[in-house]
């Protein structure tokens, strides 16, 4: 009998107003930043040790903000590990392309 390689499926889901990817990622967007303090912090008290804030293009500044407002008004003990910055390559129209930049910071207790 041949032995099944089994994949860790990640769902995608919805909560408070934010997406969550294998429970530990906030996707930064349009919404409110207090949503996304609310979410972050909800994952800390859950029980995770580490939570990543993401966002692109204009969204950056409001996930910056976030992981601030996590560390300087709730959760004190809540450190920055990491700070990963890049780019994406979007096509907007038919062979037209725009780059667009990126963050993840890694907020650890």
């Amino acid at each position: 009998m041949a032995a099944k390689k089994t994949e860790e499926v990640k769902e995608v889901k919805e909560v408070k107003g934010s997406k969550r990817l294998a429970d530990n990622v906030v996707f930064v967007g349009r919404k409110p930043t207090m949503s996304y303090v609310l979410a972050v912090i909800t994952q800390f008290t859950e029980g995770l040790k580490e939570v990543h804030i993401k966002a692109r293009g204009r969204s950056i500044s409001r996930a910056v903000d976030v992981a601030e407002i996590v560390r300087n008004r709730f959760l004190g003990d809540a450190k920055v590990n990491s700070i990963n910055i890049g780019t994406e390559e979007r096509e907007v129209e038919e062979g037209n392309k725009i780059n667009v930049s990126t963050i993840d910071i890694k907020l650890v207790k």
